[in-house]
């Protein structure tokens, strides 16, 4: 039985793979390569050990070819991380391109749930891996070191504790690019700890559908789902970055989650999920949108065939709000919870902006504004905050809106702020019981909203005032006094040292 690798030990292995590209690929670019490799690895894996299950149980290589046909997944024969090792040996094997055939024949094999997973990474690439020499040789170290124990994932096989623990792993090394990306890793991955506030603020149930419009790497969409208990929930997502969406697709697989509906394209110019002649809707939706997209279709949007935009078309240059209206748009009437991660402008700037503000309080849609601390997210210091929608709040009997000052609560490490469970859980908690907390948290009624002309700045609502200690004027005077007389006292010295100097004083 082989062993059972940690998520530390995997993450560090592949980690350690990474030194194969550093320094020639970006890292936006060679995690694209790594972790598709490593992806590579676990399904071969995986489907060696059901293989080689089966080959104890049953002598009839006809049955056991039926049964291997009807796993998860199929390997075809000759494709296997095995064979491609195999022809690491051979000094004239051109390993880019054997690569690139065994993820064909993956995607190939099983077209519903890998096509075209790998379309987008080249291991036989001149202008990224050099020529083939070059190549051969980056490649055979990669090799190398995903033939690692800690890389074994045979013990894996049929064992959700084992998907659970790669699961982890695969997160761990997204947060890792992410923050070797800096700016850029923003686009892909979602702070663990904000992904999880999100979760347990949406709230997902049973049955429930739960919809990331742009989901990146999949990680905030996969912790929602894990709140659902009993694992009944359908996931769904759209992503506009080929490779980031084929992250996703490996993502989801590797936690087990086959069934997810990732569609690529651009969600508000090609919303891809339909329901006859209407967007899909869903019971969560949750996303980390890009901040403040220039360009994002405002032209298109005047005559959206969707009516995602009747509370008003947003600014050509600040996108923030089309895809705050896509995802309202996206939420099923009644159940519908949404929450998003926002640049703090969203929260008080004029012009569109506050029109379609205005427009969604007067319709009792916003529930909860909630300041987060700058410095989460990679890549970007501005402060963000979570703006929550609720399409039906007559079950909270409420139409005031909750404001949550969670600012300073954090713990400083090089680089990046990071949220501490006490902090996560100080959030949610104070979301649930929605009543004033000094100096975190504010419930405002409509028309303390309304008369600060639906400004949503945070300070206007949570007071964070500090009074400074009162000052003593009197020992001021006294300290003053005292200067005064020490300056005096050295001005007598320095005139005296100038006269026997023969110096002008």
């Amino acid at each position: 039985m082989p062993t059972k690798p940690t998520s530390d030990q995997i993450a560090n292995a592949v980690w350690s793979a990474c030194d194969t590209f550093r320094g020639t690929l970006d890292p936006t670019m060679y995690k694209d390569y790594v972790l598709s490799f490593l992806f590579f690895k676990y399904v071969s894996d995986v489907y060696k050990a059901h293989k080689k299950a089966l080959e104890a149980e049953y002598d009839d290589p006809e049955l056991i070819k039926r049964k291997l046909e009807r796993e998860r997944f199929v390997i075809p024969e000759g494709h296997t991380f095995a064979d491609v090792k195999e022809s690491r040996l051979a000094e004239d094997a051109d390993l880019g391109d054997q690569i690139n055939k065994a993820l064909a024949a993956i995607e190939n094999a099983n077209p519903e749930k890998l096509n075209t997973v790998f379309r987008d990474v080249d291991f036989n690439s001149e202008a990224n891996l050099g020529e083939t020499e070059e190549r051969n040789r980056r490649l055979r170290n990669m090799i190398d070191k995903f033939d690692d124990p800690a890389l074994d994932f045979g013990g894996s096989a049929d064992d959700p504790e084992g998907e659970d623990v790669i699961g982890r792993a695969y997160m761990r090394l997204l947060s890792w690019f992410a923050s070797d990306a800096g700016k850029k890793g923003g686009e892909f991955y979602t702070p663990a700890e904000v992904s999880e506030i999100i979760a347990r603020v949406v709230d997902p149930q049973s049955g429930e559908r739960i919809y990331d419009p742009t989901i990146g790497s999949g990680s905030l969409a996969i912790e929602a789902a894990e709140q659902v208990v009993d694992g009944d929930f359908a996931l769904y997502g759209q992503e506009a970055n080929r490779m980031t969406w084929a992250l996703a697709k490996m993502n989801m697989f590797i936690h087990g989650i086959d069934g997810a509906t990732i569609e690529r394209g651009d969600t508000i110019g090609d919303p891809k999920l339909k329901e006859g002649n209407a967007l899909m809707k869903f019971d969560v939706v949750v996303a980390n949108p890009p901040f403040s997209l220039k360009d994002w279709g405002k032209e298109e949007a005047k005559e959206d065939p969707w009516g995602r935009f009747k509370r008003g078309v947003p600014a050509k240059n600040r996108g923030d709000y089309a895809f705050l209206l896509h995802m309202v748009h996206s939420a099923r009437e009644g159940t519908g919870r949404v929450t998003s991660v926002v640049p703090h402008g969203v929260l008080f700037r004029g012009g569109a902006e506050q029109r379609i503000r205005r427009q969604l309080i007067d319709d009792n849609l916003l529930d909860a504004v909630i300041g987060l601390p700058e410095g989460l997210f990679f890549g970007t210091n501005i402060p963000t905050a979570l703006m929550v929608f609720r399409k039906d709040r007559t079950d909270r009997g409420v139409d005031d809106v909750l404001f949550i000052d969670a600012s300073e609560h954090y713990r400083e490490e090089t680089g990046q702020n990071v949220l501490r469970n006490e902090d996560v859980g100080r959030i949610v908690e104070a979301y649930w019981e929605r009543e004033d907390r000094d100096k975190f948290a504010y419930v405002a009624a409509p028309d303390e909203i309304a008369e600060n002309d639906y400004n949503l700045n945070i300070p206007r609502y949570v007071d964070t005032f500090e009074p400074e200690d009162p000052v003593d004027l009197e020992e001021v005077q006294r300290e003053i006094d005292r200067i005064e007389e020490e300056l005096a006292e050295t001005g007598e010295k320095l005139d005296q040292h100038l006269q026997e100097l023969g110096l002008p004083s």
